[in-house]
């Protein structure tokens, strides 16, 4: 199962796509896209929705996991993440691939065991997870591949929990 995890920014936009078969996760791409800042608002948001369908064509994930919009600083940086995160959700029904949206604190719990786990602590174990000695993709794109993972995780959980169900 091909998941993609996307991490929404107005600025840069983390997405990572990984692979799980037989309950090995494998790494296929992880990467940015970065917008161009000194264009308006819906140039910005075009690129990031273009890049997205293109990534999608490319890798026809069967799910795809983004992060939920956290409380920015001001509300105008909500406003632009909210945009962001919703192109994202756009590309991703144009593609019909499947919207799972997970909170940072459950991310990082899934990933590291703590819910207020540090950036430098989530990136070392995606790699860890993902067996990658030296990761060379940018933190945006490690919180991306750390949403998919979250994602992988939380579908075993549930496939375990409705067998259990039906044999209980």
């Amino acid at each position: 199962m091909i998941v993609l995890g996307i991490d929404p920014g107005s600025r840069i936009t983390g997405y990572g796509l990984i692979n799980e078969v037989s309950g090995r996760l494998s790494l296929i791409d992880a990467g940015t896209i970065r917008t161009t800042t000194d264009a308006e608002m819906d140039v910005r948001l075009g690129q990031i929705f273009f890049r997205l369908v293109e990534i999608i064509s490319q890798h026809r994930p069967a799910d795809s996991a983004i992060e939920n919009v956290f409380q920015a600083r001001n509300p105008s940086s909500a406003l632009k993440l909210g945009q962001a995160r919703g192109v994202a959700i756009a590309a991703c029904a144009q593609g019909r691939v499947p919207v799972f949206s997970y909170e940072p604190t459950m991310i990082k719990k899934s990933i590291v065991g703590v819910g207020r786990a540090e950036k430098s602590q989530v990136a070392f174990m995606v790699a860890r997870l993902l067996g990658v000695s030296k990761p060379d993709w940018a933190v945006d794109a490690s919180d991306a591949l750390a949403v998919a993972i979250c994602h992988v995780n939380q579908q075993r959980f549930l496939r375990l929990a409705d067998g259990s169900r039906n044999h209980g």
